[in-house]
């Protein structure tokens, strides 16, 4: 029986190995040929080590022609204030529709929640059409406002946050604690896993996000990565080797947040956030 278990567990082992190869195949082929010349690009069989290896593909995107900076530098501004301007909006709206007694506060939770079933690309129309009457089409500022609103996130947090015990809340308004106390020193500490968490699938989704971007945003100097990388690959043509060098540094943001933030979305599913 040992030495079946020991032989099952080889197996599965091997073959989560090769899945895993599978899925990393393209990025490992993406990073390899961010460092190769473009004559080496496609050489066949494949060299996973650049037979020469070099940095002008990364020198050329971010001191060429491409304004690649300027591109990198409006997805860090639009996402991070995206990230923490929905944070801000769904924390409240759920610590109201968890722990605050208002009228008909289980109906319009209902009505908010079945807004999910409506796809964005629904909303495209109306959404330009309010930007446009609001003079905000074009600019980040309008692009930010339609991305910092979530009722996944209003969600997400809220059956975390209902179900903190109603004591604790009930012994701070014993010692004169108001809701805004509550919240700030109690609750958001009790929640910061899923805090972390929401934000975390925030900024990859903020980050990754093509189809916002390209509907709002006209002017090429305001445009985000993933517009930018379009108009990159269209200038640069065939040369892969200076795309994937974009795509490799487009990337290291979304790794690094997760690397950083890994514990707490592994805290916050242990914890059984949506439970409630």
């Amino acid at each position: 029986m040992y030495k079946k278990k020991i032989i099952k567990k080889l197996i599965t082992t091997i073959v989560l190995g090769l899945f895993i190869l599978t899925m990393l195949f393209p990025l490992l082929w993406m990073l390899s040929t961010s460092f190769k010349l473009e004559i080496d690009v496609f050489n066949f069989p494949i060299e996973w080590i650049p037979p020469k290896f070099t940095l002008n593909n990364y020198i050329k995107i971010w001191r060429g022609n491409y304004n690649f900076p300027l591109y990198y530098w409006n997805t860090i501004k639009v996402t991070v204030l995206v990230v923490l301007i929905q944070i801000v909006i769904s924390s409240m709206a759920a610590y109201a529709f968890a722990k605050l007694d208002f009228k008909f506060k289980n109906l319009l939770f209902s009505i908010f929640l079945a807004t999910m079933m409506i796809p964005d690309q629904v909303t495209l129309v109306p959404r330009f059409m309010l930007l446009t009457k609001m003079q905000l089409l074009n600019s980040h500022f309008g692009l930010i406002l339609m991305l910092s609103f979530s009722v996944y996130g209003v969600f997400l947090l809220r059956q975390s946050m209902i179900a903190l015990p109603d004591t604790i809340i009930e012994a701070a308004k014993i010692d004169g604690a108001n809701h805004f106390i509550i919240f700030i020193r109690i609750v958001l500490p009790m929640t910061k896993s899923i805090i972390a968490t929401l934000a975390i699938l925030r900024f990859v989704w903020t980050w990754n996000d093509y189809q916002n971007p390209l509907i709002f945003l006209r002017d090429s100097k305001l445009f985000t990565l993933q517009l930018g990388m379009q108009q990159f690959a269209s200038v640069s043509g065939t040369f892969y080797s200076l795309l994937m060098a974009a795509s490799v540094c487009a990337i290291v943001p979304l790794l690094l947040v997760f690397i950083i933030g890994q514990n707490y979305v592994i805290e916050g599913i242990a914890s059984g956030a949506v439970k409630g």
